[in-house]
């Protein structure tokens, strides 16, 4: 594997948790460990995205993002990484590609909040993430019976796994999702930049 690039060997279970981590904090934090034990991965990635596309305002500097998440996460099964970057992709579904391409026999699990489920029709090419990798959903405080009834989970509602058997998700053939119910920190990053604790600018 290149240098720079987190490594992983064909058969291993990695949970990949993207976004632009503007700034992490420990809910991102609570949920990585949940989902290392919930969903029984071997580690899980933090992609810490160039951008979000479906935001007008870009993020802080990536170095600074990448250095606040290494403050907040410290797990020996937890990589924080600017893969987007190196690899020049934008959005999730060409990120799973290349990604799916470089580590050939890895089981690769998306990680996302229930937050992002409501919206995740409005994703670039969404059926294909479904198509390519199995998706755990963790669920966040005030997200319930509206995200499960979004439009994607009920397009995909007969591949969804019953949470008894969430260890199995990284293995199981896509399309396939899990909804797991957690108790979670109420904390969010635009949160953060509200009162101040964060700022964008270098």
């Amino acid at each position: 594997m290149r240098a720079g690039f987190p490594r992983a060997v064909a058969g291993q279970r990695i949970g990949l948790l993207g976004g632009s981590f503007d700034p992490a904090h420990e809910g991102h934090a609570h949920i990585t460990r949940q989902a290392l034990k919930r969903f029984g991965l071997d580690a899980v990635w933090w992609l810490v995205s160039p951008g979000n596309p479906l935001k007008a305002e870009g993020p802080a500097p990536m170095a600074r993002r990448i250095a606040a998440a290494q403050r907040v996460m410290h797990h020996p099964r937890v990589t924080i990484t600017d893969i987007e970057a190196r690899i020049g992709t934008r959005y999730t579904a060409e990120t799973l590609a290349r990604i799916k391409a470089l580590y050939p026999g890895v089981h690769f699990v998306w990680l996302m909040g229930a937050d992002n489920l409501a919206s995740f029709h409005r994703w670039d090419r969404w059926q294909s993430i479904l198509d390519t990798v199995p998706v755990g959903v963790l669920a966040r405080p005030g997200h319930g019976i509206a995200q499960r009834q979004s439009s994607a989970a009920l397009a995909y509602a007969r591949h969804r796994l019953p949470a008894a058997r969430a260890r199995s998700l990284a293995t199981h053939p896509p399309p396939a999702w899990c909804y797991l119910n957690l108790p979670l920190i109420d904390i969010s990053s635009s949160q953060i930049r509200a009162r101040g604790q964060w700022h964008r600018a270098p």
